[in-house]
């Protein structure tokens, strides 16, 4: 079945990159993915198929019947952009002002569409039990995410397997990482809010000297969260936004810290908000200031079922072979896939988009772009993912590498 895999994804390669280009020129922030949605389902309604689209008005659901029965296994991958400007200069760069594909969900997109045509494509020609179900999630950027709208509808309950990936422009094209167990972080994000009675530059021993309360809070707390979570090592907190007073001579009353809090342990996530109030507290007790704190919590840590990674590791040893199979890094960003593995045996891949002949970008950064030779590999990838699960939905966990 792998050469006819190979052969099918060979024969859609340039389209789903013409389709990932089209994405990327029309890129759309979460929850507001309307054209990207439309783009989607009517591509898989030609190919025969009844995508739904999700309650919210965006995100597409869409079953790739076999033609025996079987299991159900689920193929996902995200669709918004990011509020960001498009820093590149190819031919197929955001039209969008201050919208941008910066961190590959058009591929990712791309490569689930990919792998559904090609099972589509088998079921005409060999016996694929069960069912393929692609999950296109809306808001991934988002807090708490579009996973939870695709989970609350149902779609995932009873699948056996929930896989996906996610683009690596630190990994190498033809390389695929994996990795068993904690693979990425929970990551909140809080806003502060000091207040005091404002006052005279001429005269802060008489007011709350704002900004110097808010920098030496923003200089104390992270350590001191990360000491009273006793987790010096798994905890990232981060400042991304400080704002307060406007003239040079006045002390402000109010100022807005914004902050994000990760945690790369679930119990530690589960105990970080109310240590995080607890320290706020303290640290401005006796500053004469008051404190607002909201405290949006987010996305809980993708922990990849072993079950799962056995799955993808037998796709990636077909597709890329020993030597493209690569120890995926532990990650501190976050992603909403964690949401699934509370309803499964979920696994999450990273595929190398990086070519040799550029410098290795980060995701997030304004020319932030992929070797697109990335999406025909990946496509490959969940195909074959797919067809394993089905035709084989015990696969022994024991037979993965230790990754």
């Amino acid at each position: 079945m792998s050469d006819a895999i190979t052969s099918l994804t060979h024969a859609r390669e340039h389209e789903l990159v013409a389709f990932r280009r089209r994405l990327h020129a029309q890129p759309e922030l979460s929850y507001a993915e309307h054209a990207t949605t439309q783009a989607i389902a009517e591509r898989l309604q030609v190919t025969g198929l009844h995508p739904q689209t999700l309650e919210i008005g965006t995100g597409v659901i869409c079953d790739v019947p076999g033609n025996a029965p079987g299991p159900l296994v689920v193929l996902r991958a995200d669709i918004d952009a990011l509020a960001m400007p498009d820093g590149t200069t190819t031919e197929y760069r955001s039209r969008r002002e201050g919208v941008a594909h910066a961190c590959g969900h058009d591929a990712h997109t791309a490569i689930v569409l990919g792998a559904g045509l090609v099972v589509r494509a088998l079921t005409e020609v060999e016996r694929v039990p069960g069912t393929v179900r692609l999950v296109f999630e809306p808001g991934e950027e988002a807090v708490p995410g579009g996973a939870i709208d695709v989970i609350r509808e149902g779609w995932i309950t009873g699948a056996s397997y929930i896989l996906g990936l996610h683009c690596d422009p630190k990994i190498d094209l033809g390389q695929i990482g994996l990795r068993t167990g904690p693979m990425t972080a929970a990551s909140d994000s809080v806003e502060i809010t000091v207040r005091g009675p404002g006052g005279h530059t001429a005269r802060p021993h008489l007011t709350v000297d704002l900004i110097r309360t808010m920098a030496d809070l923003a200089q104390a707390f992270p350590d001191e969260v990360r000491r009273r979570l006793d987790s010096p090592d798994d905890v990232v907190i981060v400042f991304g936004a400080v704002h307060a007073g406007d003239a040079a001579n006045v002390i402000p009353a109010s100022g807005v810290l914004r902050c994000s809090v990760r945690c790369a342990d679930r119990d530690t996530w589960d105990r970080a908000e109310s240590v995080v109030r607890e320290v706020l507290h303290d640290l401005l007790a006796g500053s004469g200031a008051a404190v607002d704190i909201t405290y949006l919590r987010g996305t809980p840590p993708v922990v990849n079922a072993p079950s799962a990674v056995a799955v993808l590791e037998y796709a990636a040893l077909s597709v890329v072979g020993d030597r493209g199979l690569v120890e995926a890094p532990r990650s501190m960003g976050a992603d909403t896939f964690a949401w699934y593995g509370d309803h499964g045996a979920a696994a999450y891949a990273r595929l190398g988009t990086h070519a040799g002949d550029r410098p290795r970008l980060d995701l997030h950064a304004s020319t932030f772009d992929i070797d697109e030779r990335a999406i025909g590999i990946g496509a490959r990838f969940l195909a074959e993912a797919a067809m394993r699960a089905l035709h084989e939905p015990d696969v022994d966990a024991e037979g993965a590498s230790p990754r």
